[in-house]
């Protein structure tokens, strides 16, 4: 197959950090120009010494010159302003926006959790969402423009949606409270970001329903066969650069047991490469899918509250963002789904 070309807009933050990263190991892939704001003018290595290959790059402004000529342009821009630069790139490039701009189907809900002007709508780039009977990868062949899922989106998508789509639990009464490590939050220089404020703390942040991602988890679960949907999603910032681990507990529907539980988590996951349902008794870790495309789960029942408890661990810059965003490319190029994409962590 012929190389591929591939920009990524926002080299100098970490999600394009870790999709340059990623890039570096894809076989079929040549990465092109690689552009920032305010870090423009200056070396990529000054932004991330750890990518050597590309240390000695200078990264160039945002254009739509700099991004032209590619067959494939990252966005890892700020909230509100991918939709501009894609606007201007043509219908032949594969665009894949690591923000929040197109990921909502819903323009209300872009009014109330983000503000401004809707962009639209892009194809979802979370190949392993249950969408009716089959699943969203179906839907990304071909495709020339990508919506990276928000993050946590992805890690309580992933934890909850088997027993979702199998009934087994009243969607409306579900809770998710989350553990994230401090990449999540980017690379913007905040007082509740230093180092001092976070190492030996715990913080919960966007609380009360109004973090951005609840409407995209509500989205995706109406897709995974919910009529309705209610979630109490609480995140909280502890002392790790990357992570999350997600848990997700919901009402058991009558005669809900935990075999029929796993039998429908095995059922959505066991082929599934990067999505990975551990023996009952394990439990999963951040630690274990550090670096790695691959998300753990694990469920069990509460049976004094009548709930289910799902896990799930990911890595939020790799399967939250920068793998996903690698995994949904692949769909769109036509190759295979896996290519360029480790589940070999590097704990510890």
């Amino acid at each position: 197959m012929t190389t591929i070309t591939a920009a990524v807009a926002g080299a100098s933050g970490y999600v394009g950090g870790e999709v340059l990263r990623m890039l570096l190991a894809h076989p079929d892939i040549e990465i092109g120009a690689l552009t920032a704001a305010s870090s423009a003018g200056t070396p990529l290595g000054d932004h991330h010494p750890h990518l050597v290959p590309l240390a000695d790059r200078i990264l160039e402004p945002t254009t739509t010159e700099s991004l032209a000529g590619h067959d494939v342009v990252f966005l890892g821009l700020p909230h509100g302003e991918s939709g501009a630069v894609a606007a201007a790139l043509g219908d032949d490039v594969l665009v894949i926006d690591c923000g929040a701009d197109f990921r909502l189907q819903s323009a209300e809900d872009w009014a109330e959790f983000y503000g401004g002007e809707h962009a639209g709508t892009w194809p979802y780039g979370l190949p392993e969402l249950i969408v009716g009977d089959g699943r969203q990868r179906d839907n990304l062949k071909g495709v020339g423009r990508i919506a990276v899922p928000g993050c946590n989106v992805t890690a309580v998508t992933l934890g909850i949606q088997p027993a979702i789509a199998a009934g087994l639990v009243e969607s409306t009464d579900l809770v998710a409270v989350l553990a994230n490590g401090f990449s999540g939050a980017g690379k913007a220089p905040k007082t509740h970001l230093m180092a001092s404020e976070g190492l030996g703390a715990a913080s919960p942040y966007g609380v009360g329903g109004v973090h951005r991602h609840v409407p995209e988890i509500m989205q995706n679960l109406r897709l995974a066969g919910a009529d309705e949907v209610s979630i109490s999603f609480t995140p909280t910032l502890v002392p790790m650069a990357r992570g999350i681990l997600a848990t997700t507990t919901a009402r058991l529907a009558p005669g809900t047991d935990i075999e029929a539980v796993r039998a429908a988590y095995d059922t959505v996951y066991r082929d599934e490469p990067f999505v990975h349902l551990l023996p009952e008794g394990r439990w999963p870790t951040t630690a274990a899918t550090l670096g790695a495309n691959t998300a753990q789960i694990q469920v069990a029942i509460d049976q004094r509250a009548n709930r289910l408890v799902a896990v799930s661990a990911i890595d939020n810059l790799v399967k939250g963002t920068a793998g996903g965003a690698l995994q949904s490319m692949n769909l769109a190029l036509g190759l295979d789904e896996t290519t360029g994409l480790s589940t070999i962590g590097v704990a510890p």
